[in-house]
């Protein structure tokens, strides 16, 4: 897996911020080997990363601007953190993967 790398700096500067448990975060976007996006949140006061918001399924069908959000184990409540932020949509399907089910998602930003 394809760990994120770009920052998701916006034309005017502004860096979209998350408050994901304890943490404000700013985001940072890349692609896994395969094409697909990949979200990691870092912490904004040193930078540090906070967490994989995203899992790559490569078998699953997705469109340009899906994601898969990674919403179970140390990641619950990643979902509802990264809609509030306005960065995804509400779940468009569900995907069973080994024995959890991750939601598919439309990225916003």
């Amino acid at each position: 897996m394809h760990e994120p790398g770009i920052d998701d700096e916006t034309p005017e500067g502004y860096f979209h911020i998350v408050k994901f448990k304890d943490w404000d975060c700013s985001l940072e976007h890349s692609t896994y080997m395969n094409g697909r996006i990949a979200i990691q949140l870092n912490d904004i006061t040193d930078g540090m990363p906070i967490a994989t918001a995203t899992v790559n399924i490569p078998e699953a069908s997705l469109q340009p601007n899906e994601v898969i959000i990674k919403n179970y184990s140390e990641n619950e409540g990643m979902s509802k953190a990264l809609m509030d932020a306005g960065i995804i949509g509400p779940p468009s399907r569900s995907i069973r993967t080994g024995h959890v089910i991750v939601m598919v998602h439309k990225l916003l930003v």
